[in-house]
């Protein structure tokens, strides 16, 4: 089949629901209702003559043909990044979108030089789109392995092959306990024993428990992907976990969360620019890439 404009921005759309899980949850990303979202994924399936994906009761799943043509949207949708960004700089200019996969709450972390950045390439030119992806770390790398971001932003205890890592800076956590919380207003000679039946939040961090090595009760209830429903946890004063500093800064200074013994309770993770190690990156990838190197700096 030729494919047209109309074809590509279906496809983008298919992604986009893919990439979100079913419909619904792609009404956000989009800014479109589900019923366009149905019609439009609907009329893909026409333009190809196959079914893509089973939806309904019992949720969205992929049918194998699905798969295919997602992996192939993502190969021709970068194909087409690119040739617009090779043009582009064939004219000296920077065109084209900046996809970025970036880990939650930096933007609470005065050290993030995110939005420079991204002012910075701005003002280089006024042909770039910017998407953003926040997402749980593991995702940050597999996005920037798999082409769907430019460049990742996040933490990694045991790196993948093909991505380079160029730390930023270091992210102090701590571990911290709510109001409400037998820890929040104890003896200092309770701690040690309040400590070893308190139930402790398994979070996306825990690959760092060795890093940490804090000697803590992980057989819990508890169970959070991301630095908010770490936050939520911890405000029910039920349960103990581990928090940016920076993050957990908003709550502590209004006297709703606690560090416990920082001093022994504590570890520091870089915070790390994700890039392909490819030779080919495009103009707007190595602009990118430069600007947040140069804002952290």
């Amino acid at each position: 089949m030729q494919v047209h404009d109309v074809d590509l921005r279906l496809l983008r759309i298919f992604v986009a629901i893919v990439e979100s899980g079913g419909l619904s949850a792609a009404e956000s990303r989009l800014n479109i209702g589900r019923s366009t979202i149905s019609s439009h994924l609907s009329d893909l399936e026409v333009r190809l003559g196959i079914k893509l994906c089973k939806r309904g009761r019992s949720g969205f799943e992929l049918t194998e043909s699905g798969r295919i043509t997602y992996q192939a949207s993502l190969e021709l949708l970068q194909q087409c990044e690119a040739f617009t960004s090779t043009v582009a700089s064939s004219k000296n200019e920077l065109s084209g979108r900046v996809t970025i996969a970036i880990i939650d709450t930096l933007v609470s972390d005065p050290r993030s030089g995110v939005a420079h950045a991204i002012a910075a390439l701005k003002n280089k030119s006024k042909n770039i789109q910017f998407d953003l992806n926040v997402c749980e770390a593991r995702e940050v790398e597999t996005s920037v392995v798999n082409g769907r971001s430019l460049v990742g932003i996040g933490v990694s205890r045991h790196h993948l092959r093909g991505l380079n890592y160029t730390p930023l800076y270091n992210e102090t956590n701590y571990l911290y306990c709510g109001v409400g919380h037998p820890l929040f207003d104890c003896a200092p000679e309770a701690v040690t024993k309040l400590l070893s039946n308190a139930e402790v939040i398994t979070s996306n961090y825990m690959r760092d428990k060795e890093l940490r090595n804090d000697g803590l009760n992980y057989q819990n209830s508890a169970i959070a992907y991301h630095d908010e429903g770490i936050a939520h946890l911890i405000l029910s004063g039920k349960f103990i976990g581990y928090l940016p500093e920076h993050y957990a800064a908003h709550w502590a200074d209004k006297g709703l969360f606690s560090a416990i013994k920082p001093a022994q309770y504590s570890y520091q993770i870089p915070v790390m620019l994700i890039t392909t190690k490819t030779d080919t990156a495009s103009p707007l990838a190595k602009a990118i890439i430069n600007e947040i190197k140069r804002s952290h700096q």
